[in-house]
């Protein structure tokens, strides 16, 4: 009997180290399956496999639209409503009557700011939304504005600029009003709507990656997002975890698991590259949306824009910028050369906004050129990981369809 006992404990014992090592076979062998995919689609570019990036892509936004449009035909109550609404709205625009005073006077106002608003939400969306990589808009549109209000202001000793032309065009006012000086609260409250609009954006933009690690986590699904499943083996691996990559994206994990509201307010008040990994954190953890989001509304919209408004002021106040013209003029052999474009660009900013609607030698300055170009190839590079990322996007329906007529066989 006893025998027969331990013979039986034996054969138990054989049998589950037998199902620990099919187990970690297949955990290996799964790991190596995506790891193999993974390598096949990040292959999908533009610059290496041109047609069948361009095929996959144009079938990827066939899809998008099918399942938009099957989405909005299953809400077609509220897309009709919103229709009438706005055929509504167009025609209490567009028909003449006593209101069109009104119109001219109010409605015009409210239109220009409401496009004005719209128009650096959209900047600060394009900055954050997961498509690839992103628009890097503060950099290209909303620091340059900063930039060129603040000379604006110290040239013309006022911010009250005219308008129209503000804010597409930049002049001094005319009627001899001068301020005695300029503070940076005058400059920061100019430029306030514009910068928190973008922000805003910004915060918008930081949704998706939350939304679909919410969305995995309830449904117990498999992840469809890279950042996803690689949060995922961060969590399997994190006692192992020894780079300073590693470290930074455990950390940003713990601050925000833990810490809750303030941790999402700390990580969206500075420049942080990892936010993506707090929102994929909130999501899977479930963190109610309205903690993400008002901790990342006021992160972004409102303590970060008035750190960025406040150091592009101030590095492009007068006498900053004058003293950085006239250390270009000291270095040796070229910085001759490289201050004269400088002081003609500058010099020629100072005409236009005394002289509104007249060109100058600004038109033709390399400087200006040059920034057109980077303006150019930056944008061009957004276009061109869009399409890379919905051309990965389709590889990877077509893997997932082909793994599951696997598992049917």
């Amino acid at each position: 009997m006893a025998a027969n006992g331990e013979s039986c404990a034996r054969a138990k014992k054989s049998s589950g180290a037998k199902d620990g090592q099919n187990g970690k076979s297949a955990d290996s062998a799964m790991k190596e399956r995506r790891q193999k995919d993974r390598e096949e689609r990040l292959s999908l570019v533009l610059w290496k496999r041109p047609l069948t990036t361009l095929h996959y892509f144009l079938l990827e936004t066939l899809m998008e639209v099918k399942e938009w449009t099957l989405k909005l035909w299953q809400r077609r109550g509220a897309v009709v409503l919103v229709l009438v609404i706005f055929a509504l709205f167009f025609l209490a625009y567009y028909t003449e009557g006593a209101h069109q005073q009104a119109r001219l006077l109010y409605v015009q106002y409210m239109e220009k700011r409401i496009l004005w608003c719209a128009y650096w939400v959209g900047l600060g969306i394009l900055s954050s939304v997961g498509l690839g990589t992103g628009l890097h808009t503060f950099l290209l549109y909303l620091g340059p504005h900063i930039a060129s209000v603040t000379l604006a202001a110290y040239e013309c000793g006022s911010t009250d600029f005219p308008e129209p032309p503000y804010p597409d065009q930049i002049v001094c006012p005319q009627d001899g009003v001068m301020e005695e000086s300029i503070s940076l609260f005058s400059i920061m409250s100019k430029v306030r709507l514009e910068a928190c609009m973008w922000g805003a954006g910004t915060a918008i933009g930081e949704l998706p990656p939350y939304f679909m690690a919410r969305a995995a986590r309830q449904s117990g699904a498999d992840p469809d997002d890279e950042d996803y499943e690689e949060f995922e083996e961060m969590l399997e691996q994190a006692q192992g975890a020894q780079d300073f990559a590693s470290r930074a994206k455990l950390g940003v994990q713990h601050l925000v698991q833990k810490v809750g509201f303030f941790g999402i307010l700390a990580c969206a008040s500075i420049p942080n590259p990892l936010f993506d990994l707090a929102g994929i954190t909130c999501g899977h953890f479930l963190v109610p949306f309205w903690t993400f989001f008002g901790a990342t509304l006021i992160g972004k919209a409102i303590i970060k824009m008035h750190i960025q408004k406040l150091f592009v002021i101030v590095t492009f106040s007068k006498h900053i910028v004058e003293q950085m013209v006239s250390l270009m003029g000291s270095v040796p052999r070229v910085g001759p050369s490289l201050q004269k474009p400088f002081s003609q660009y500058l010099e020629a900013q100072r005409n236009k906004l005394h002289h509104a609607g007249e060109s100058g030698p600004a038109d033709d300055n390399w400087l200006s050129w040059v920034f057109e170009k980077v303006v150019l190839v930056m944008v061009c590079y957004f276009v061109i990981s869009i399409v890379n990322s919905m051309a990965q996007s389709y590889a990877k329906r077509l893997q997932q369809q082909r793994h599951s007529e696997e598992k049917t066989k």
